[in-house]
């Protein structure tokens, strides 16, 4: 948060931040049953929403993708990159260990939509600082 100064964004993150406690509570208690209790914590639907929602108001304020983004740009954008790729090899890393134990299906669900809300946060504070980095298929060929 160090690195965005738009007190929603803040929020936003502020939410996430006490969401990956409750996750990391989730994937440590596997089990057969994934309601929540007072012996379990667990992720539940309404996080995903919140997620969803927040993912569909911040694309309005954005143009339409043309191309791949390449994670970079101003302090804010990139440091929200590097938090998103983090997200998807923990997600990786959850599948993997629900081969092997049976964890909540909902934090599976809730870590790939943080990893979209991550993305689309990144594009939007990109779009305070200068806009997104696009990849330009065969740029340096000719190098």
């Amino acid at each position: 948060m160090l690195h965005l100064r738009d007190d929603g964004q803040r929020a936003m993150l502020r939410a996430v931040q006490n969401e990956l406690f409750d996750l990391g509570a989730d994937l440590a208690t596997p089990g057969e049953d994934f309601e929540p209790n007072e012996m379990a914590l667990r992720v539940v639907q309404p996080q995903i929403d919140r997620l969803e929602r927040q993912i569909d108001a911040m694309n309005e304020a954005l143009e339409p993708l043309r191309s791949f983004i390449l994670p970079g740009g101003g302090a804010g954008a990139a440091h929200l990159h590097l938090a998103r790729t983090i997200v998807r090899r923990a997600e990786r890393s959850a599948v993997a260990a629900g081969r092997e134990v049976r964890l909540n299906p909902l934090a599976l669900v809730y870590l790939n939509r943080l990893s979209d809300h991550l993305f689309v946060l990144a594009r939007l504070v990109a779009a305070g600082e200068g806009g997104d980095i696009l990849w330009q298929p065969g740029a340096t060929r000719s190098d």
